[in-house]
């Protein structure tokens, strides 16, 4: 699922900020929850150097922008900013006030240098894989006054070079990257050439994270990865854990209450994991699973390793074992060679397995995967007009979902303040957000919630009476 342009919460480390002077960071996330995760990490990194946060750019001695590559305007949108930090830091350069900036993440590894050269407010450019590198790439930009490009894959464990997790956790739903890369190769998709191969964290150090999480204040941990169901981490055993294997063994953590995970692969769904669906009562009814397309034909060039049949296959076995699942899917409309019949087929498949949310982009091409240079692209106007079409049916199964959780009782973990005094905001089991009047003391707590009315996008309710 995307979060656009999140501004990450920093930790602030007392004791080494108080051996070196104070500086200023202000983060900006593009894309996906990997990327928030990465964003959070990072910063955890930066505060052991005794950098802290700060929402005022113009304040900011060190400006972060961590990227996302999956589609064209992503990446346009990093350069907008960069221009726009290029007269802020010009202008705090007259007062004598320096400013590094960083370009990092995907966007970072798939265009390098390319960056530093159509931007010269860029000091460091920093691909994913690198990132617990950043404080001492900084300082060499610092001392040298050098603008440098790490892109490369290192050797070492990045995770293992991070500081432990560190507060302050503004929310009691945490992200906690288990795997990375994609060794799918799917034809529009730059995963494997900007976070490489599929790598999976070993079982032991995931469950010291996820403990450090609950001792934070976590309640939920939402599990990440690129391909997060091709989980084939290490345990204990020395043997490969599927991802259900490293379910049970993370529900077994005192204090956290609900786990989920994203991105799965169809290819990817084995039997063990939706048996943990059935199972285990801290894995959330809830079941990412991008599907792409309807169209045998198109899924057949988007080297995607399904057919639509197999994907509802798949839901009817969840469901089996898990019959109030709420499912949520990515598709791809305008794929290069998609004619109408393919795009009527993405539509009779939504309406044979209905989701309770989903994300529906236009094909945007990316340079260097291999449907960018196929020759039946899609003329934009059919892209705008099937995307419309696509985005209505799925809104009408979102409003449809939502709906019928009125009058039911659903227990909310109540995350932050809403927009109103006196108003916070969960999510349900089903990841629904849901608004609620309750105090701030609530932050953190799972409450029952009686459901009075529904839009496409929430809940609202009452909460029940102790």
């Amino acid at each position: 699922m995307t979060l656009e342009d999140k501004t990450s919460n920093l930790a602030t480390n007392a004791a080494a900020a108080s051996q070196a002077p104070q500086k200023s960071v202000f983060v900006k996330t593009f894309g996906c929850q990997m990327n928030v995760y990465d964003s959070e990490r990072m910063s955890e990194a930066l505060a052991n150097d005794g950098y802290t946060a700060t929402d005022d750019i113009a304040a900011a001695d060190l400006v972060i922008l961590n990227t996302c590559h999956i589609r064209e305007k992503a990446a346009e949108k990093v350069y907008s900013d960069l221009g726009r930090i290029r007269q802020i830091k010009l202008a705090r350069e007259k007062r004598g006030r320096s400013t590094v900036v960083a370009v990092t993440g995907c966007v970072a590894q798939a265009e390098g240098a390319e960056i530093t050269a159509r931007q010269s407010a860029v000091d460091l450019v920093i691909g994913p894989q690198s990132y617990h590198r950043l404080p001492d790439l900084i300082r060499r930009v610092e001392k040298s006054g050098e603008r440098i490009v790490e892109t490369e894959f290192p050797s070492e464990d990045k995770f293992k070079s991070l500081p432990g997790r560190a507060p302050p956790m503004r929310n009691p739903s945490a992200f906690l990257t288990v795997q990375e890369g994609c060794d799918k190769f799917c034809t529009f998709c730059v995963v494997p050439y900007t976070r490489g191969v599929e790598f999976s964290r070993p079982v032991a150090e995931i469950e010291a994270e996820a403990r450090r999480l609950a001792d934070l204040g976590a309640r939920e941990l939402t599990l990440l990865g690129q391909n997060v169901n091709a989980y084939h981490g290490i345990g204990p055993d020395g043997r490969p854990h599927s991802l259900a294997s490293l379910i049970y063994q993370l529900s077994r953590i005192d204090g956290i209450v609900r786990l989920r995970y994203m991105t799965s692969h169809p290819r990817d769904m084995s039997d063990d994991l939706i048996e943990a669906h059935a199972d285990t009562g801290k894995l959330m009814p809830f079941l990412h699973l991008p599907v792409q397309s309807g169209s045998n034909r198109i899924l057949a060039a988007m080297n995607r390793k399904h057919t639509a049949a197999e994907y509802i296959g798949i839901i009817a076995r969840v469901r089996r074992r898990r019959p109030d699942i709420a499912l949520s899917s990515d598709f791809i409309v305008g794929f290069p060679g998609e004619t109408d019949a393919d795009f009527e087929q993405t539509l009779e498949l939504v309406r044979a397995v209905t989701f309770a949310q989903a994300y529906s982009f236009k094909y945007s091409s990316r340079p260097g995967t291999p449907a960018a240079n196929h020759e039946a692209q899609i003329p934009e106007e059919v892209k705008t007009e099937r995307l419309t079409r696509l985005q209505e049916l799925l809104d009408r199964q979102q409003s449809a979902f939502n709906a019928q959780s009125i009058g039911s009782v659903v227990p909310v973990l109540f995350e932050r303040p809403g927009r109103r005094p006196g108003q916070l905001i969960g999510r349900s089991p089903y990841l629904q957000l849901v608004h609620a009047e309750a105090g701030s003391e609530m932050i953190g707590e799972i409450k029952e919630v009686t459901i009075r009315s529904a839009t496409q996008l929430s809940l609202g309710g009452v909460i029940q009476a102790a």
